[in-house]
């Protein structure tokens, strides 16, 4: 799905083509270049650090690093799918700030049960991806995010678990009100061989 945004610097003028560093204009193109860097990328190590905001954008930005200038850079316009928008630019940092203060407050979810976790990492995840902080690239993160805050607290991250479906549709759930979707899935992700 196609991102509603403002009139947006960031892409070729007239397109919806996110300007990136091999200057391709053909958004199939720039999907498979995405796509191939993001998949080279997840595989290295990634960035240390507490799991806080900047350690978020850290990651986005090892993620993305080979196809945008802007990757880690918190967006500056607005934007939105399915009719809905996101948290407003001026609002982002402030809101990423609360909520990585609130994981901290929860000992990042050490020591909970896989099912108190599911729950509370979709609560998470849900109000990341309401912020959406970047202009491209939040969902990806969001689950790379996901993967590093699982092994944190001992457990799995099944990556076979991710059909691409399925996540997108406990994501709209969960921007409508109803993490359970979303907790479901997160819970098959921790246990799940």
């Amino acid at each position: 799905m196609v991102y509603t945004a403002e009139s947006d610097p960031l892409c070729y003028p007239g397109t919806t083509v996110l300007r990136n560093k091999l200057d391709l204009t053909d958004q199939s193109e720039l999907d498979e270049f995405e796509t191939t860097m993001f998949v080279l990328r997840s595989e290295e190590p990634w960035p240390e650090g507490n799991l806080d905001v900047t350690h978020y954008l850290a990651l986005h930005h090892h993620l993305f690093q080979d196809v945008f200038d802007w990757g880690g850079e918190i967006r500056t316009i607005r934007i939105g799918k399915g009719g809905n928008w996101f948290c407003y630019p001026e609002f982002i940092a402030n809101e990423l700030n609360r909520i990585f203060q609130e994981l901290a407050r929860a000992d990042y979810f050490e020591g909970l049960t896989p099912a108190n976790f599911a729950a509370q990492a979709a609560h998470l995840l849900a109000e990341i991806n309401a912020i959406h902080p970047f202009r491209e690239g939040n969902g990806r993160t969001q689950l790379t995010f996901l993967a590093l805050l699982a092994r944190h607290v001992g457990l799995p991250f099944n990556a076979e678990v991710l059909d691409r479906e399925r996540v997108i549709e406990a994501m709209i759930e969960s921007f409508a009100g109803s993490e359970q979707p979303l907790a479901t899935l997160i819970f098959d992700i921790v246990t799940e061989p």
